[in-house]
């Protein structure tokens, strides 16, 4: 097995976001996933849906057209689309038949729940499954931070950045944890068929601010890392009853170089929600922002030098569970039953 699933890996029958739902308005949006340009617009009622973003016309982006009536009609000749992509008006047209099946435009699955517009990733399908949801969301007595970023990345590189320990320490001293490593932690490793996640046991609370934050007055976390199928990141961090951190980002392939990042910050603390807030945004932000400075010249490093070529250790505990869920994924293999588990120890 290689050290990364390959490029041009592309996973059927999973649901990615689009967009934020305040993103999508009155006129049809592009975006691209997994290579594939699409459109997304609001239909009849205000409810979302999603074509290829081509007229099967004369090849012109439907994301130039407009919403009439709830239906999507291209700018160039007029031709119009349900949300099923059934094509409904042929402009001029006296005796032929409107909707041919080759006058419709190719339709995805397309939902919208809790501020976020989903995409199905086979065209002209049936989900086998709903969308994920973020957990705690709007949930009382939790408060949230919702941001979008652009990573010049795949999937695999941001995710696997996203989960990953040792570099938090360097890359984002002083706000995450600091390179002083003076306790020796255990991880618990487990892979299932659609989620790999590392348990880290008797981890002190983080040092930098955002320890502070989470446990002002310190003490023991139960911190787990978790990758979930196809393309979700969470971290993950508890202390007693009264701290609760989940991180989580939903990842959008646009390419096999460039990730849209959805990311989620849902907390409750001790201290009041309005007051930590403020703080939360802004950390999240920076913290992002150095990935994504880190990330990008890793993707120019590889391009650079035609490739990638790794070294790991046992402390890059998710990388391997990642690479063998997404090939699995992309292979269209079953998954396999039970839990693989294995431990190892660290310095934090």
């Amino acid at each position: 097995m290689s050290a990364v699933p390959p490029a041009g890996m592309v996973l059927p029958d999973v649901w990615y976001v689009a967009c934020r739902s305040k993103t999508l308005r009155a006129a049809p949006l592009a975006v691209t996933i997994q290579g594939r340009p699409l459109v997304v617009f609001r239909g009849a009622g205000g409810a979302p849906a999603a074509f290829t973003d081509r007229c099967p016309h004369r090849n012109v982006p439907l994301s130039m057209g407009t919403v009439v009536g709830g239906e999507l009609q291209c700018r160039y000749h007029g031709w119009r689309f349900d949300a099923a992509g059934q094509c409904t008006a042929v402009p001029g047209l006296v005796d032929g038949e409107v909707s041919l099946r080759s006058r419709c435009a190719e339709a995805f699955a397309c939902v919208e729940q809790q501020g976020f517009v989903w995409v199905y990733s086979t065209p002209n399908q049936a989900p086998t499954h709903p969308p994920f949801s973020f957990p705690h969301l709007g949930e009382a007595p939790y408060s949230s931070v919702v941001r979008e970023f652009h990573v010049e990345a795949s999937v695999h590189a941001v995710v696997e950045n996203t989960l990953d320990v040792p570099h938090t320490a360097y890359l984002h001293g002083g706000l995450f944890r600091t390179a002083q490593k003076s306790n020796v932690i255990d991880v618990v490793v487990r892979r299932h068929g659609t989620f790999a996640e590392a348990e880290f046991i008797g981890e002190p609370a983080p040092r930098g601010l955002v320890g502070r934050l989470l446990a002002p007055g310190g003490g023991v976390t139960e911190h787990t890392d978790r990758f979930l199928l196809p393309s979700i990141a969470q971290v993950e961090y508890r202390l007693g009853a009264t701290s609760h951190l989940l991180a989580t980002s939903a990842l959008t392939p646009v390419t096999d170089t460039e990730t849209r990042v959805f990311a989620v910050v849902t907390f409750k603390l001790p201290v009041p929600a309005w007051l930590v807030k403020p703080f939360v945004a802004p950390i999240a932000t920076s913290i992002f922002a150095q990935d994504a400075v880190m990330l990008r010249r890793q993707t120019a490093q590889l391009q650079r030098f035609g490739g990638a070529r790794y070294t790991s250790t046992e402390l890059d505990v998710l990388g391997p569970q990642v690479t063998r869920l997404l090939k699995q994924a992309a292979a269209g293999e079953a998954p396999p039953e039970g839990v693989h588990e294995h431990r190892l120890r660290m310095k934090t």
